[in-house]
């Protein structure tokens, strides 16, 4: 498990992430223990970085398949992300990867809380999430599916598409995943609908 202790990063330190993350499409088909998600993360080149590591976060995830422009790709994995050799130009990066919700006792990524599903993707639980990189200075657009036996399934955005348990969100505006509150899967998945739920308030 990566060490909780925060690392000091100075200034001086900082270099841009080597590509600039032009769209991102989610897709969550749920399930308390085997969860899957599939992620399509269109890439091009940053021309203002210098180095060009393909370096994706990533902690606690069961990598399924990988993709690059629909051509499966070997990748390099460690306790904190992955790697592998990417195109020196504009290419599409498709990952479809399980986790395990009601497990999650970090309260990071996606976890099952009272028979809800909740997302903390702040300050780094995305990349308990799906493959990405997963840093403040990456912002892009989202589409988001979420597909389950839920009466709510909710996310950032606006609705595109409804049906009986299936939603599709689009966020149109480009933001980090560092900023909680407009993170692009901040949703909860009511089972059913209890007294204590109806009574909710709106935070």
């Amino acid at each position: 498990m990566r060490d909780a202790a925060p690392k000091t990063v100075y200034l001086a330190e900082y270099t841009p992430f080597g590509f600039i993350v032009e769209d991102v499409s989610l897709t969550f088909d749920l399930d308390p223990h085997k969860t899957r998600v599939k992620s399509r993360i269109a890439f091009r080149p940053n021309p203002e970085a210098t180095d060009k590591t393909f370096f994706l976060h990533g902690e606690n995830l069961d990598l399924i398949s990988a993709t690059i422009d629909g051509k499966p790709v070997n990748t390099e994995q460690t306790d904190e992300g992955l790697t592998c050799p990417v195109p020196d130009a504009p290419f599409v990066w498709e990952a479809e990867v399980e986790i395990d919700p009601a497990n999650n006792t970090a309260l990071e990524g996606l976890y099952m809380s009272n028979g809800m599903y909740c997302t903390q993707c702040e300050a780094e639980g995305f990349r308990k999430i799906t493959y990405y990189p997963d840093r403040p200075d990456v912002m892009a657009t989202f589409n988001v599916t979420v597909n389950g036996p839920h009466p709510v399934l909710l996310s950032n955005g606006n609705p595109v598409k409804t049906s009986q348990h299936h939603v599709e969100w689009h966020d149109p505006w480009p933001k980090p995943l560092i900023f909680l509150p407009w993170s692009p899967v901040i949703w909860w998945l009511i089972p059913t609908a209890s007294p204590r739920c109806r009574a909710a308030r709106s935070i």
